[in-house]
């Protein structure tokens, strides 16, 4: 039966055998991250124990969004999944079924939205971005997760001291993450007809901290970055599947649902493949990486950049 990759591994460990196999096959996932080289006997061993953990119920768990402890989670199941090439990377990160009941002023929120209450709005009746945020602003949850990633993510700001980016992703897939879409969507796409309103959707993330290094990575480094973490190559994967795109179908989407796109982009929000809006001026988003002197491998490297810059479904 498929549950939670935690609750699969304390099964399996009160089970001698699977716990054998399963320290087995956590030893040859070391070794490949360590880049150890593994005689002719050790790889033998190492693909047997992935066969026989194939009989175990470590095989069809599965990791949620918003669920405690989620990276132990994914290292288990990337651990036992640890023979997976890039193109077979497909998880399902899925919010789950018994959401918390969010304390939100639910009248007063949908007059804000409608625009028949402006006078909460400062006055400003014309930056749907602005409107956004006090939405965001009338739930204590997302004023204070929002404020917690704004203070984290702007440390540094203006000095010799570079912000910590560890510490800012993980500020924002906590806000992404904990606090419900009817308020990040709003803030992360509100629609803007100015520069100024442009301006605040870009910055919603902080970009001078999650996205912008002070030189252009190579996109390669990007996922290669991206692979050693178990998030983002979990969040990747929910990417590739949502947010493939096709001239098939009338929202560019091969799964017909463009809405489990955009909530698979929130996903990369946060890390080492944060994307972004790449100016005030339009809806274009992009990495913070290039494809130069990426040479024989210049062709993979366009494909990572193409899955956001020139993406019909996205």
């Amino acid at each position: 039966p498929r549950s939670d990759c935690i609750a699969a591994e304390q099964l399996c460990l009160l089970d001698s055998t699977c716990n054998g196999t399963y320290r087995i096959l956590e030893s040859c996932v070391l070794a490949r991250t360590r880049f150890l080289p593994l005689d002719h006997q050790s790889r033998d061993r190492c693909l047997h124990a992935e066969l026989v953990l194939g009989n175990s119920s470590l095989l069809h768990c599965k990791c949620h969004r918003r669920m405690r402890r989620q990276e132990h989670c994914l290292r288990i199941f990337w651990t036992v999944h640890s023979s997976m090439t890039d193109g077979e990377m497909i998880i399902n990160l899925q919010v789950p079924a018994n959401e918390e009941h969010w304390k939100t002023d639910y009248n007063k929120l949908a007059a804000l939205v409608s625009g028949r209450d402006c006078s909460q709005l400062a006055g400003d009746t014309t930056n749907p971005c602005l409107k956004a945020t006090h939405v965001c602003n009338l739930s204590k949850k997302c004023v204070r997760l929002r404020t917690d990633y704004a203070s984290i993510c702007t440390k540094g700001a203006g000095s010799e001291d570079t912000c910590d980016h560890r510490k800012c992703h993980r500020a924002l897939r906590n806000f992404f993450e904990k606090v419900p879409e009817d308020f990040t969507k709003r803030i992360l796409f509100c629609p803007c007809q100015d520069e100024l309103c442009g301006e605040r959707r870009r910055k919603t993330i902080v970009p001078d901290c999650s996205f912008q290094y002070n030189t252009k990575p190579n996109c390669l480094w990007l996922l290669d970055s991206c692979l050693e973490d178990h998030i983002c190559k979990s969040r990747l994967a929910d990417f590739q599947q949502n947010c493939q795109p096709t001239d098939m179908s009338p929202d560019g989407c091969s799964q017909h649902n463009h809405a489990a796109c955009l909530q698979a982009y929130m996903g990369m929000i946060g890390t080492p493949m944060t994307p972004n809006y790449v100016s005030n001026l339009s809806v274009e988003v992009s990495l913070w990486c290039t494809c130069e002197s990426s040479g024989n491998q210049k062709e993979k490297c366009d494909q990572i950049l193409s899955m956001f810059e020139s993406n019909k479904c996205l």
